[in-house]
């Protein structure tokens, strides 16, 4: 009779943590997203591009335009904070995944703002399930690896798993082994010493796999790229289903990306 008092009175203390997302939308208005140029107010002086610490914005005089490279951006809002005009902002948009890197390149810079209340977010967390079963036929595994990088983007993955995000509500699994593993998370530019091991693991996921690369390392090599102990993104190792920018991306950037890799949100 005392633990059962022990238990409902905890339940009372603790309520549920566990966020409905992608269920449900999540605010936004607390998270810092991507960052938007306005060319209206931009005046082209190159401040934001001499300062930007992964070179992630580029200016083209020629055809005097200026854009940003998601793929290498690091969402570090030090462009908004150093632009003479206003123009540079940050945004909160974090769903961000694109299955082609070309759509997170400078030509295509312009951020469209997104209208949640379009986005039918229960029919996407129903069909997600629907889909991996479909797939796979039972629920998704998922293996983490981490090709070189800071540990960032391995901890926003191993939220994942903690009680506010609660991924395997989704029917989402982490396995220790490659070999049953439906979908590789990688992490990291890269490095040398993690190149044989990243096609090892790549090679010993058995089809149909899928790779996910996360954070700006992983896509493009974020502030490491064009050293010389690491690669421009892990595509130039292993292919890549799915790009999710940032870096870290939070943990529902990442949930975003596993949707898009399982064609659920188009």
């Amino acid at each position: 009779m005392v633990n059962m008092f022990s238990v409902v009175k905890k339940l009372i203390e603790y309520p549920r943590l566990t966020k409905d997302y992608p269920k449900e939308p999540l605010d936004s208005s607390q998270i810092i997203g991507m960052p938007k140029i306005d060319l209206s107010k931009c005046n082209r002086c190159g401040e934001c591009v001499s300062r930007c610490p992964s070179s992630a914005i580029v200016l083209d005089k020629a055809l005097d335009n200026i854009g940003i490279n998601y793929d290498q951006c690091i969402f570090c809002t030090l462009c908004e904070e150093v632009c003479p005009s206003g123009a540079a902002k940050m945004t909160n948009q974090f769903e961000s995944a694109e299955k082609d890197k070309n759509k997170l390149r400078m030509n295509t810079t312009v951020i469209e703002e997104k209208d949640i209340s379009a986005v039918d977010y229960g029919i996407i967390c129903n069909e997600l399930k629907v889909n991996i079963k479909k797939i796979f036929g039972r629920s998704l595994q998922i293996r983490e690896v981490d090709a070189g990088s800071c540990n960032g983007c391995d901890y926003e993955i191993n939220a994942l798993n903690n009680p506010v995000n609660d991924i395997e509500r989704l029917g989402i699994n982490f396995v220790a082994s490659p070999r049953h593993a439906d979908m590789l998370l990688v992490t990291g530019p890269v490095t040398r010493n993690m190149q044989l091991a990243l096609v090892k693991t790549y090679n010993a996921t058995p089809d149909p796999k899928l790779v996910v690369a996360v954070g700006a390392c992983a896509c493009s090599g974020g502030i490491f790229r064009d050293t010389y102990a690491a690669g421009n993104g892990i595509d130039s190792i292993v292919p890549v289903d799915v790009y999710i920018p940032g870096c870290p991306p939070r943990p529902q950037a990442i949930i975003w990306g596993i949707l898009k890799a399982l064609d659920r949100i188009k």
